[in-house]
């Protein structure tokens, strides 16, 4: 696992990093375990653009993942490790002991070979997941449930670990990677060890065209725009604005905060992450 540079034999070329994708073991996903994954654009069933900049890149096929590891105490083994296009993570494809095969997302320095296991009580060893109640304090821990048996919401990205900061009455106080510290129940699933491709962060796209292998599409500035288009937009010559940052819909975009006073998840926040 590492970043590589390219000889800059074109001006975007010299900003481009990439992966070495050394731990890739599989070029292609294992069929079962796939989805036809349809592009939205943005657009929602009425055809209207809800999320903008979003459209083209690259075809996709869903991996199904599972994320609820809830086949316990059969011992299963990892027969390879792959890239997948729709997270930022790598997923490990699982054999269990009765032949059945299934996706999870791959942790830090599991290996080939390597055997896992989920259940009640199981050794608290990278890829083994386990209720939270079970897992000691101070460990790393990924993929973690917030409704018990739901699957795992949160933890899911690249590099990330949620910490174990300790056990109160029915809940675990986790540290999460935003520096939230939330209570979670102890009956909610977690899985052992940090996730993998912690160098995600650091590679640069380098040129817009990758964005656009992603999905991405152009932003263009407010002030760029026409009075029609945007707030913000024009005036005679260059102008800079003449007010705070907003939306195309006026809404204020740098500050405003928007988050409900009486969220539902306010009372197991612990700690807010700012």
């Amino acid at each position: 696992m590492g970043i590589k540079e390219y000889k800059p034999i074109t001006p975007s070329r010299r900003w481009i990093t990439g992966f070495t994708f050394e731990e890739i073991s599989a070029k292609e996903p294992y069929k079962p375990l796939t989805a036809p994954l349809k592009k939205s654009g943005g657009r929602n069933v009425h055809g209207h653009i809800t999320i903008r900049h979003r459209g083209g890149g690259h075809k996709r096929r869903y991996r199904i993942i599972d994320f609820k590891r809830d086949k316990d105490n059969v011992a299963a083994k990892v027969i390879s490790i792959e890239y997948d296009p729709n997270r930022s993570s790598r997923i490990a494809l699982l054999e269990y002991a009765d032949g059945q095969k299934r996706y999870i997302l791959w942790p830090l320095d599991l290996k080939v070979g390597d055997e896992i296991v989920s259940g009640e009580n199981v050794e608290a060893k990278i890829g083994n997941a386990m209720p939270l109640r079970n897992i000691p304090l101070g460990t790393f821990v990924h993929n973690v449930e917030l409704r018990k048996g739901k699957g795992a919401e949160v933890v899911r990205s690249a590099g990330t670990y949620a910490q174990i900061m300790a056990k109160e009455e029915n809940f675990a106080h986790l540290k999460l990677p935003s520096g939230e510290i939330r209570k979670v129940s102890l009956d909610c699933r977690a899985t052992i060890g940090q996730l993998g491709n912690v160098e995600h962060s650091s590679i640069s796209l380098g040129k817009a065209g990758r964005s656009r292998w992603l999905g991405i599409r152009p932003t263009v500035r407010g002030v760029a725009m026409n009075p029609h288009d945007h707030p913000l937009g024009g005036g005679e010559g260059k102008a800079a604005g003449g007010r705070h940052p907003c939306s195309p819909w006026g809404k204020i975009t740098k500050g405003l905060k928007t988050r409900k006073k009486n969220k539902p998840s306010e009372k197991f926040i612990l700690k807010h992450r700012s």
